[in-house]
């Protein structure tokens, strides 16, 4: 019992903010999270990964973390955090060490990658997460861990990802005025993927496409490691401001029958087909074509995921990845969705689901939470770097889950 704890990660979008609560065994082999509460608010004071209202993303914070806390029954003291926004970048790096023992240790291993962070960033830029890609030991490439291997020269190649320091610092002083600390903070674009894809899937070669509401965040592994990675500054608010625009509604409207009646499916769409805009709102009455609606989106999400196979080009992986692409966020389940992005990349695709998760299954199995999962699932496997567990009590959460399903029986 005393080797279970509690973990929490923060989510924090452009449209919502979400945090999940989970217990994880550390001593299990292959452990799942299993969720025992989840919070969910709108997240006004970011726009596109940039912290546009310090008090009111503070308030939404708070609001987000009493409802996962009320849920699991226990405080949130530290959490992971995930974070997007077209201000991150990534790059590659080379690290290279001598080795002076016997073998290679950890800690050789470590020096490496400290070795391969030393290199110049822009001066307004942070490095937020290094991900190793593979190892050389006296020039034999390929290695995926040198632990315990002979020679004297270590190397690695790495793949490094950076935010915009002024952005980081008013999300991480947002974070800690609302109570709480960070543990580290995951990429979106790496919280994604260990969320939805399995090892085959990256051993073959992959691609997860998160539609934020700010941003689109990708992600290509191939060979169990990540190869490239790249946020494009188009997203879910995208979209509803082109209905805005092209129905001419308010934003708030724009979003209600996106949600409701979107579709990038315009030829299987009536053309006598309208939306009475007065079942979403009292500001907008008028009647607008459902069909116009979708060609509008269907332009967007063409864009969207023609940008994205501009960058699987770059790499040489255009048409290339076995395992295909997984979409994930919200802004992915409009009708007609997969298959706009099966034709335009030539790829297989699927939706992301998150994969291997325990406890209230029901409240996370959806594509909308694979940051926010992803981002838990990176500390339960990274945590024990930080030294903590998420400040909460092992027994209140255990007696949490217990009231919680005494709570749904009749």
């Amino acid at each position: 019992m005393s080797k279970e704890r509690v973990l929490a990660s923060l989510d924090i979008g452009s449209a919502k903010i979400r945090t999940v609560v989970a217990v994880v065994d550390a001593e299990s082999e292959g452990n799942v999270p299993n969720v025992i509460g989840v919070g969910i608010s709108p997240s006004l004071g970011m726009r596109k990964g940039h912290v546009i209202d310090v008090e009111e993303l503070i308030h939404n914070i708070i609001s987000s973390l009493e409802d996962a806390e009320r849920m699991a029954g226990v405080p949130i003291n530290h959490v992971f955090v995930g974070m997007s926004g077209a201000h991150i970048e990534s790059f590659d790096s080379r690290g290279v060490i001598a080795i002076s023992g016997p073998e290679i240790t950890v800690e050789d291993v470590a020096r490496v990658i400290d070795a391969a962070q030393a290199v110049s960033i822009p001066a307004n830029h942070r490095i937020l997460h290094i991900e190793p890609k593979a190892y050389a030991v006296d020039e034999q490439h390929g290695i995926k861990n040198p632990v315990g291997m002979t020679g004297i020269r270590l190397e690695v190649e790495a793949h490094i990802i950076t935010g915009h320091v002024q952005h980081v610092k008013n999300l991480e002083r947002c974070v800690d005025q609302a109570g709480v600390d960070i543990d580290a903070i995951v990429p979106a674009t790496i919280a994604a993927s260990e969320a939805v894809l399995t090892k085959r899937q990256k051993e073959l070669g992959v691609v997860v496409i998160d539609v934020g509401a700010g941003c689109t965040s990708i992600a290509v592994f191939e060979e169990g490691t990540i190869l490239h990675s790249v946020c494009i500054p188009i997203g879910g608010e995208s979209v509803t401001n082109d209905i805005a625009i092209g129905l001419r509604t308010s934003i708030d409207t724009a979003e209600k029958i996106k949600i409701e009646f979107g579709s990038v499916l315009p030829q299987e769409i009536a053309e006598r087909e309208m939306i009475d805009l007065s079942s979403v709102s009292k500001v907008d009455t008028q009647t607008v074509s459902k069909r116009y609606m979708a060609e509008i989106m269907q332009a967007r999400y063409f864009e969207i995921f023609s940008l994205v196979k501009e960058q699987l080009k770059l790499i040489g992986r255009s048409g290339m990845l076995p395992a295909g692409a997984l979409l994930t966020g919200a802004a992915v389940k409009a009708p007609g969705v997969l298959d706009l992005a099966r034709d335009t990349l030539g790829l297989p695709v699927q939706m992301g689901f998150p994969v291997d998760i325990g406890g209230v299954v029901e409240k996370v199995d959806d594509p909308a939470y694979a940051t926010s999962l992803g981002t838990l699932i990176w500390g339960m496997r990274e945590g024990d770097r930080f030294g903590r567990a998420g400040g909460v009590q092992m027994k209140k959460a255990l007696h949490s889950v217990g009231t919680w399903f005494k709570s749904l029986l009749p």
